[in-house]
């Protein structure tokens, strides 16, 4: 009995979920009209094969009435709106449909079986393929609905075993047979694909429930319960954008906590999270209805609001005000503070980016020069802004795939003058700033946390150039401290060299002294992996750091630049003492040994004559793109080496570059 309430209820769909039932109300509002199309064409054909055997009313107005009532169910299913129905109608459009296929596929039962009395056993198979037919498109076409599948199949085929189910006909009793194991078959693969896509149809709902929370989680900062740093900058942007369109003024101000790092010090992060819980409880209060705030990170939160330049100043010294009455945390008393910065849309043009770049600057000012009040961007400050923190707020947003470039400057053979290597250097074309030097935006690169990104655009841009040029030309380029010591860039330098199908051995990574010192472990791990894969390892600017002897010997070091200072200096006594005592440590290490800044004949002539093995500077090419490094090295004279008189102690053979 439970059984049998349990498929009623299931067969009348009152058992249906609202959510599956409009999934599956979408997949049949594609695929009845195909069913109703079927029906109407495959009738049509069982009418003409039995026109003239079978009376008129069977092969006529029978089939007319069958095919106008399929047309008119398949236009309606066309015309159905694309919008979702509720979950209530969506259920009763399903038990319409159940209903009225139970009727259309009684009715062609019916008919089908009439007709079957009628011709010879060419016509009487037909019959049988037309039943057939009818159930295959009937499973099809209504398999997410498997009570309309169901009861239509058993409707046609139960009648029709009954019917050609006969001893003495072994060959019909067979078609019915097999039609009987097929429908089966198809059944349990109905039920199958059906369970698939009620499971598939409860995990995207889920999925969906669970996407809204993360959003709602994704803009909420989770200790205060406030807006949090990508909530706000999109808010602030659709409140510019409607501000500007309307005329109305609006400001973006900063707030920065005083004293704060002294008393989480002081007291642990624990009561210092208790404070900035307080804090974001006494922001709200304050800007309740009139701005909303949110907590940017860290201690410093902001707020966007509408008004005049003095109403806002008038706001934002309220809540320095509120922040700096005392904080009581059980039997601990705090005092802090706070001061902000505020930009207005009248003063700064742009995005939120803009305006709160202009409130952070306010707000560094206010805190030199009147710290714990609020202080306004004004127009004096713009000239202060095309500074490191114009440059870090640009390079924050910008896209460096399209921004950045490379070009490369050749370093060449002193014994042949063949171009040995090319060193990629960073280029940057900002829209907002135009050209920017490397030794600006890559510390700030570092600074803001994206050196990653831009170490491996860059090289990505570099291994792309050296398809164009000779197999024996090598890539040198530059890491950072960053770099060498983060073992993700490192991974992500490694899987970019093997994407990019380029041997590690035309490789050479050039490294800082300052950068191998500052964590020696850590860089001796990421060298010892990259030179372990083939790629090369250069100190670059050789000299000027604070490496040790210690270090250089303990680190598989192949190349050693040494500093344009150094080559500078070759004008004078000491100068070239110094830079021969250079190469000379260079040899005795089995190091081959680059000579940066070369710019002069002379100064090139010096070096060949105290035996170092490459030079790279202006003398011999500027840095340029890929397209000029091209054709350069394609006129570039090959001139024959010159002979310039050696000491016998400079005679010796420089030793083998290891590696390359």
């Amino acid at each position: 009995m439970i059984v049998a309430k349990r498929f009623f209820r299931w067969l009348t769909l009152r058992s249906v979920d609202p959510t599956p039932a409009q999934a599956q109300f979408g997949e049949l509002q594609r695929q009845i009209p195909l069913l109703y199309a079927l029906l109407s064409a495959s009738a049509v054909a069982v009418a003409y094969t039995h026109f003239g055997t079978a009376p008129d009313w069977m092969t006529v107005w029978i089939p007319c009435l069958l095919v106008s009532v399929s047309v008119v169910r398949m236009v309606k299913w066309l015309r159905k709106p694309a919008v979702p129905l509720s979950g209530e109608e969506t259920l009763r459009s399903l038990r319409r449909t159940t209903v009225l296929g139970t009727l259309i596929a009684l009715g062609c039962i019916c008919w089908s079986l009439g007709l079957g009395r009628y011709g010879t056993d060419h016509l009487h198979a037909h019959v049988a393929i037309f039943v057939a037919i009818t159930v295959i498109g009937c499973i099809f076409c209504l398999m997410h609905l498997p009570q309309a599948a169901m009861l239509v199949t058993a409707i046609v085929t139960l009648p029709y075993l009954a019917c050609y189910v006969s001893p003495s006909d072994a060959v019909y009793s067979a078609i019915a047979l097999n039609i009987l194991l097929v429908t089966l078959v198809m059944i349990r693969v109905l039920l199958n694909t059906f369970n698939g896509f009620t499971k598939l149809i409860r995990t995207q709902a889920e999925t969906e429930r669970l996407n809204r929370e993360v959003t709602k989680l994704a803009h909420t900062d989770m200790l205060t319960g406030l807006p949090n740093r990508r909530l706000f900058f999109a808010q602030a942007d659709s409140d510019i954008a409607r501000c500007r369109a309307a005329g109305l003024d609006l400001a973006i101000g900063v707030i920065d906590l005083d004293r704060f790092k002294a008393a989480n010090d002081t007291f642990g992060h624990l009561l210092g999270d208790q404070i900035l819980e307080s804090v974001g409880a006494r922001l709200a209060e304050t800007f309740e209805g009139k701005a909303m705030v949110a907590r940017l990170g860290g201690d410093e939160f902001a707020f966007v609001a509408e008004g005049e330049e003095a109403a806002v100043l008038a706001l934002a010294a309220r809540a320095c005000e509120a922040l700096s009455n005392p904080f009581r945390l059980g039997e601990i008393t705090v005092s802090i503070g706070a001061s902000c910065g505020i930009a207005t849309t009248r003063d700064v043009p742009g995005t939120a980016r803009a305006l709160y770049d202009g409130a952070d600057y306010a707000l560094y000012m206010a805190k030199n020069e009147r710290r714990g009040f609020a202080m306004l961007y004004s127009s004096e400050h713009a000239s202060r802004i095309r500074s490191e923190r114009e440059v870090e707020g640009a390079l924050q947003t910008a896209d460096l795939d399209a921004e950045m470039e490379v070009h490369l400057q050749p370093i060449s053979s002193l014994a042949d003058r063949t171009t040995i290597a090319v060193e990629a250097l960073a280029r940057w074309d900002s829209p907002r700033l135009g050209k920017v030097r490397p030794d600006v935006f890559i510390p700030l690169a570092e600074r803001a946390g994206i050196i990653h990104r831009l170490t491996l655009t860059l090289l990505g841009k570099a291994l792309g150039c050296l398809d164009r040029l000779p197999p024996e030309v090598k890539l040198s380029f530059n890491l950072s401290a960053h770099d060498i010591t983060c073992q993700e860039t490192v991974l992500g330098i490694l899987a970019l060299v093997r994407r990019s199908g380029v041997e590690p051995s035309r490789l050479i990574m050039e490294l800082t002294e300052t950068a191998v010192v500052r964590d020696f472990d850590a860089a001796e791990t990421s060298i010892r992996l990259l030179r372990s894969l083939g790629v090369g390892i250069a100190l670059d600017d050789f000299g000027t750091g604070q490496s040790s002897l210690s270090y250089l010997r303990r680190l598989p070091i192949d190349k050693v630049k040494i500093d344009k200072s150094f080559v500078a200096g070759a004008g004078d006594g000491e100068g070239r003492e110094l830079l021969s005592a250079v190469v000379a440590f260079c040899k005795s290490m089995h190091m081959q040994c680059v000579a940066e800044g070369v710019e002069d004949a002379s100064q090139l002539d010096f070096l060949e004559a105290i035996g170092c093995d490459l030079y790279q500077g202006y003398l011999l090419a500027k840095p340029m793109p890929i397209d000029q490094l091209v054709a350069w090295q394609a006129t570039r004279p090959r001139p024959a080496r010159r002979r310039v008189s050696l000491s016998p102690l400079d005679r010796r053979p420089a030793p083998e570059f290891r590696g390359d």
